[in-house]
């Protein structure tokens, strides 16, 4: 991955990241308005387009989300079924996750991404159609889910690892928080919006308004100059042992392996919220689908909270701090099963919620950029594949078994369940990265 080493400056930018070759004419020496610091990231011309590009995108994204989880429910009346979207979604993503990390190292990530939008548009516009014409079947449901989820088995790592090339290794938190914001905006804008349209027009539109969501970033990725180039050495070698590669420096580097190990667990155990939810919602809470669409807004309030204030504060990575808040989200989801197991006021799970969201944002976004600040650039694409193929792999294991658990004990128990689960996860892992810390400290001051 070839790493811009430019200005704030908008214009300027690496050779080798330029797809047109040449170098931008110099900007005139103006005075410019200076960003706030957490916001120092937006500085580079096409991290700006990829940042308000996203913003389309992803509350496309929440809102089909939202309304298919309230449609299979709708259909079938069945936990189960529920939990099997995210197993069909983010399955491919087991399979898929390993491989596509080396063609993200061999390949130009803006090309690639372009492939990825367009393919996802074309499937969801598709799913649209069904919706609309009033034809749509569970199986369909399940085959555009696994066929979204192949696209975004190669997208993830892509995006993930184009950061660094749009904002360079020194802004890389800032961007990464500035991601986790776009991300977690759309999630309280999106449910909001589609759990008002659910109540009144059923779930057609929030399909339509997805398919239509995604023309913004294909036109960004059109216009950008970042290329996102493949790194020297990043294709030596056979595609298996560049695989291989990736593997070993992982499994050698606790400093990445441990907080790839974190997020795994934490979305087996404790991010099952799509399966819980509109269970919640429905069941234990009582508030029917605009209350599920509060629910999730109040998750992506918390979550851009979280976001932001890593975005304006965190400059210096802390294992004590990523324990912290992997902890206290663990404590929130055991809380917020109690609340509704006891009948609490739906006022009280949205705070609950809150709090899951502050502090799953801060702590998924300080693992991934401890993950990006200890993998070198021409491993990037495969490190960043096996982040994601963990974290996003364990989601159809966690739907699965989130899905069982509720429908057996119901959901107030799996929610509590689950969050007690990553409490004690949280503090096994976190000692043991303070561990390496130490020793990493003691080795430098020698």
């Amino acid at each position: 991955m070839h790493e811009m080493r430019v200005p704030a400056a908008e214009g300027s930018m690496s050779p080798g990241n330029d797809r047109t070759g040449l170098l931008a004419p110099p900007v005139p020496n103006r005075p410019k308005k200076r960003l706030p610091e957490g916001l120092r990231s937006l500085g580079r011309r096409d991290y700006r387009v990829f940042f308000f590009s996203q913003l389309f995108s992803l509350t496309g994204t929440w809102m089909q989300s939202l309304a298919q989880a309230w449609l299979v429910l709708t259909l079938t009346d069945s936990p189960a079924a529920l939990g099997l979207i995210g197993v069909f979604q983010f399955g491919p993503t087991l399979l898929l996750g390993l491989p596509a990390g080396v063609l993200v190292d061999r390949l130009p990530k803006r090309k690639l991404l372009l492939i990825t939008q367009i393919a996802a548009a074309i499937i969801t516009s598709v799913l649209a159609f069904q919706v609309g014409r009033g034809a749509i079947e569970l199986w369909q449901i399940y085959a555009a889910a696994m066929a979204l989820g192949i696209v975004t088995a190669i997208d993830m790592p892509a995006r993930q690892s184009f950061v660094v090339d749009l904002v360079g290794k020194e802004n890389l938190m800032n961007g990464i928080a500035l991601n986790a914001a776009v991300f977690n905006t759309t999630r309280v804008v999106g449910p909001a919006l589609a759990g008002l349209i659910l109540a009144r027009f059923g779930p057609e539109i929030c399909f339509v308004v997805n398919s239509l969501s995604y023309l913004p970033v294909v036109a960004g990725l059109v216009v950008m100059h970042t290329e996102g180039l493949p790194q020297r050495g990043s294709n030596a070698g056979s595609a298996l042992e560049r695989l291989r590669e990736g593997l070993a420096y992982v499994r050698r580097t606790a400093e990445v392996r441990l907080p790839i190990i974190l997020a795994g667990l934490m979305a087996i155990f404790g991010m099952n919220f799509g399966v819980w939810a509109p269970l919640l919602a429905r069941d234990a809470l009582d508030i029917g689908a605009s209350g599920f669409g509060l629910l999730m807004s109040s998750l992506g309030i918390g979550s851009l909270t979280g976001a932001l204030t890593l975005a304006f504060t965190g400059r210096r990575l802390s294992s004590q701090r990523l324990l912290a808040t992997a902890l206290l989200f663990g404590l929130f989801e055991i809380a917020l099963g109690m609340a509704a197991g006891l009948g609490a006021p739906a006022i009280v799970a949205m705070v609950l919620m809150a709090g899951i969201g502050f502090s799953m944002s801060t702590t998924m976004t300080q693992a991934n950029t401890t993950v990006q600040t200890n993998t070198p650039d021409h491993l990037r694409g495969r490190v960043m594949s096996i982040y994601l193929t963990v974290f996003a792999g364990s989601t159809p294991i966690g739907a699965a078994l989130a899905g069982l658990i509720s429908e057996a004990w119901g959901s107030p128990m799996a929610v509590a369940a689950g969050g007690a689960i990553v409490a004690i996860i949280a503090i096994v892992i976190g000692r043991r990265l303070a561990k390496v810390e130490h020793r990493v400290h003691e080795a430098m001051s020698e």
